[in-house]
């Protein structure tokens, strides 16, 4: 986004308040990511446009204080030591003290501030009140109340903005007495939160605490768990077999051949476009009849789970057991969003407080948590043929996390911290909010997974055709065919997978493999070494030195593990 003029606003507040959803709310679609000079943080820039009053507002990255305690705080800190006409800061409704204390560190900064008082419904739900105006009288800022995902007070909100921004002498005069400490954030909590009369049902409340303890919590984390992954592979498999597949063969790809046999004579040019690695073909089927399903599925699970307040409580259910291993409960959230890509997964560690725990998990990521579209040509490649094959190379990735993660924590200098977790509210997600996030997340698959995978079967059919892939893939003939046992053709595809995970699996779809066959790729693939993306995230969050001995890593465990699953499985097959 380009430089501009225009007033500079601050929206700076918890992580999970709905901040957010605020900042999409006065901003719309004016939206451009930037990276904050000098570090790997990113954060969001939207230009407004209200009633003739024209700012920038940035979306400082969440925070829980000022005390720079990770890279993410210290961004926020810096931000507003550059300075601001304006600072939104949003308390949470439902954990009001450690908003307050948040606030308290800002008003130290003596910038404009105004505070937005978000999730007020939930806070009203338990029975409870918030004297806001009272509050914002002591305090001396403006306060206003919000519901953020209805858009109610957004539009008070907008004025309130206009008015600081237009005529700074309205501004309130901020007590100057006020410390910024943990008791008087618990003072003005105490004095200002008030209990109404209510029948506030605490059913809900009963059941949070519950999913956070062994007992029954655990029980419950692996019957939810196993739900979501049946979830996944039940839609994905659905979406596939039964609408998607008979689609594109049924309708699109016989109309696809019969106008390209039509123009194009027989040759490399057609062969190109609809031959075995046809552009027109897998660029289609590939990403869309075979990945596409599993992404939807599983970003719909991942959503649920986010939204109704369930990951935290996982967390903490799992800080225990991630302690034998050198882990920790925080750490799931990064290893979940893994699942999902590689990248946001990487990104997530920054909220980690010690290097040590950001590189581990990092490379736990890239080692041994397939992302949703490796998932997905996973399944497709073992679900229909073998149901215990594909579960077996789950619980491989499994206990390559376990073993990988001990590793790492005798081997790596430097220890793990408390990591403080909010525990939000347990909610019904609301079916509009959810629909909005798979959607955003789609468009994200389709242009930074989808289009990539087109690319790179673009590429693939020329070189195929032209004979170079063939040639390339030579290299691996020795090791491919005499330490795998694997066809002589699986060469090619771990020469995709370098642009694209997922290419190392879906070429093996047509390869008539045999049980032991179908594991070996899988492991494989598993293992392989991550995209170009992946490795350019990792040199850039830390270093070059890092991005190299993971990429070493992963191929020389992929292949070590693939060759001895071979002899395995083939002297099992032979009794």
């Amino acid at each position: 986004m380009q430089q501009s003029n225009n007033k500079k606003v601050l929206l700076i507040g918890p992580p999970n308040v709905g901040k957010s959803v605020i900042f999409n709310k006065l901003t719309g679609l004016n939206v451009a990511m930037a990276n904050y000079s000098g570090t790997t943080v990113d954060y969001k820039k939207g230009q407004v446009n209200y009633n003739n009053i024209n700012y920038d507002l940035i979306d400082v990255p969440g925070t829980y204080t000022l005390d720079a305690t990770n890279e993410a705080e210290q961004v926020a800190v810096d931000m507003l030591s550059e300075g601001a006409d304006l600072v939104i800061t949003v308390l949470d409704g439902n954990n009001l003290e450690s908003s307050l204390y948040l606030l308290l560190q800002v008003l130290e900064r003596n910038l404009p501030t105004i505070a937005v008082l978000n999730r007020v419904d939930l806070l009203e739900d338990k029975g409870y009140e918030v004297a806001h105006e009272k509050l914002s009288h002591e305090i001396g800022i403006d306060i206003i109340k919000t519901v953020a995902v209805s858009g109610e007070g957004i539009d008070p909100l907008k004025e309130k903005i206009k008015e600081k921004l237009l005529n700074d002498q309205t501004k309130k005069d901020i007590n100057r007495d006020m410390k910024a400490d943990w008791f008087e954030a618990e003072r003005l909590n105490l004095e200002y939160l008030n209990k109404k009369n209510s029948t506030y049902d605490r059913d809900k409340d009963t059941l949070g605490d519950k999913l956070s303890r062994p007992w029954p919590g655990i029980p419950l984390a692996i019957i939810i768990l196993g739900l979501i992954f049946g979830i996944v592979v039940g839609i994905g498999m659905g979406m596939r077999q039964y609408l998607l597949l008979p689609f594109f063969r049924g309708i699109i790809f016989p109309f696809i051949y019969s106008a390209v046999e039509a123009i194009i004579p027989p040759g490399v040019i057609r062969n190109i476009l609809i031959g075995e690695y046809g552009f027109f073909i897998k660029g289609l089927e590939w990403p869309f009849a075979l990945v596409f399903p599993y992404v939807v599925s599983f970003y719909t699970a991942l959503s649920i789970l986010e939204d109704s307040g369930y990951l935290p409580r996982l967390g903490v259910l799992l800080d225990g057991l991630f302690k034998k291993v050198g882990l920790t409960g925080g750490n799931i959230i990064p290893l979940l969003l893994g699942y999902g890509c590689a990248i946001p997964g990487i990104a997530a560690t920054r909220a980690l407080p010690t290097k040590k725990e950001r590189v581990t998990v990092s490379t736990l990521i890239c080692l041994a948590v397939p992302c949703i579209s490796q998932t997905g040509a996973l399944i497709s490649l073992l679900a229909e043929q073998s149901i215990t094959v594909m579960i077996l190379v789950f619980a491989v990735s499994f206990l390559a996390l376990i073993v990988a993660a001990i590793i790492m924590d005798k081997t790596i200098e430097g220890k793990n911290e408390l990591t403080i977790v909010e525990i939000p509210p347990l909610l019904w997600p609301g079916p509009g909010v959810i629909a909005k996030k798979i959607w955003l997340r789609v468009k994200m698959y389709i242009s930074n997974g989808a289009l990539v995978m087109i690319y790179a079967i673009a590429g693939a059919s020329i070189l195929f055709e032209l004979g170079i892939l063939e040639y390339l893939g030579q290299i691996f003939q020795p090791i491919v065919q005499n330490w795998l046992q694997l066809p002589a053709e699986a060469s090619a595809p771990l020469l995709l997978g370098i642009v694209r995970r997922e290419l190392a699996v879906l070429p093996l779809l047509e390869m008539g493999l045999n049980s032991v066959q179908l594991f070996v790729g899988a492991v494989v693939a598993l293992f392989y070494v991550p995209c170009i993306a992946v490795l350019a995230m990792l040199a850039r969050e830390f270093n070059l030195k890092l991005a190299t001995k993971v990429l070493v890593l992963t191929v020389g465990i992929s292949f070590l593990l693939g060759g001895i699953f071979a002899r395995i499985g083939n002297l099992i097959l032979m009794f």
